[in-house]
């Protein structure tokens, strides 16, 4: 492999700079607004002011929750859409985020003493069966890129009606899984940072270690092997990587769908196909976006809170509908 051009490296500081500069905001922006200069400041050194307190205890772990989540929702779109050669694959599209929120609810329902730390697993299983589902179903008919996206969404359509009719019917258990269902950051906590954060940070840190795996299975099995990659290996370990940084997402935020859509689409289109660049792209990219879509869920209606998964939906689906039209004319 070549080394990538070096202007689409200047890339990586602009998306980073975008990232931080989101994040702030994200601490500045909120029922009660906070003026930039003073929000760096109180980031920085904090005190006994009200503000302070704002930051720092309510909109701090927010704030990084949406990064981390963001980063690994474009990563595993990215990804799926590598291993799979399928530009409409995405998390949400192929049922991995409702596949792993309906794993959180059976956890909650029947195994109510279950630690908060087990959710992580429990929707790395659920998202791994459903991408199974949905794969094998396209298969039984052969599969193209149009096939796997609407076995995906059959699959994503059957684990909501299931998770709708647990809610229904266990009402009160189904309590205690709600934020995992709301597609919302509102209200996240330290103490879910903690538990998420070293899962997320290791599929992102897997994903850029393999990031060179998947320039090669994208040029298809034949040619891959030639070259001398163990590609069932490989598809197997980048496809895991890439459910597990949707169930942990899914884990902390719900299911927020087609993040992981738009932003490897905006990071090729910058960076080009070459994922040593698109990936780290589209993992700052992602991290600028859910805060931002997050400022934009908390603004729009204050003092209430517009759950953000409805906002993302609102833009990503008229995404979806065109480019699933592009590829449809081809």
């Amino acid at each position: 492999m070549t080394r990538p051009p070096p202007a689409r490296l200047l890339l990586l500081p602009g998306a980073l700079l975008a990232a931080l500069l989101a994040g702030l905001l994200s601490l500045a922006l909120g029922a009660t607004d906070i003026p930039l200069t003073d929000t760096a400041r109180l980031l920085l050194h904090p005190d006994d002011s009200v503000n302070s307190l704002v930051i720092h205890t309510l909109r701090l772990p927010r704030t990084l929750i949406a990064l981390l989540a963001g980063a690994a929702l474009a990563v595993s779109g990215l990804l799926l859409q590598g291993v799979t050669r399928n530009p409409l694959a995405d998390p949400g599209i192929l049922g991995v985020e409702a596949g792993g929120a309906l794993a959180i609810l059976i956890l909650v329902v029947f195994l109510p003493t279950a630690p908060a730390a087990a959710f992580v697993p429990a929707a790395f299983l659920g998202g791994g069966l459903a991408a199974l589902a949905a794969y094998g179903a396209a298969r039984s008919i052969g599969v193209t890129p149009l096939r796997l996206a609407l076995a995906g969404v059959a699959v994503a359509s059957l684990a909501g009606a299931a998770t709708r009719a647990l809610q229904l019917l266990f009402e009160d258990r189904a309590q205690g899984a709600l934020f995992a269902l709301s597609g919302s950051l509102a209200g996240r906590t330290w103490e879910q940072l903690g538990q998420v954060a070293p899962w997320l940070l290791a599929g992102l840190i897997g994903a850029l270690i393999l990031a060179s795996r998947v320039n090669v299975l994208t040029l298809g099995e034949d040619v891959a092997r030639s070259l001398g990659a163990r590609t069932e290996r490989d598809r197997t370990l980048i496809t895991g990587l890439g459910v597990l940084l949707a169930a942990g997402s899914v884990s902390v935020v719900g299911p927020v769908g087609f993040v992981g859509l738009i932003i490897p689409h905006a990071a090729r289109a910058l960076g080009g196909a070459d994922h040593r660049v698109s990936l780290p792209l589209s993992a700052l990219l992602g991290a600028a976006f859910l805060p931002l879509a997050d400022v934009a869920a908390r603004v729009i209606d204050r003092p209430a809170e517009t759950p953000v998964g409805i906002l993302v939906a609102a833009a990503g689906s008229p995404f979806f509908i065109l480019l699933a039209r592009r590829i449809g004319r081809r």
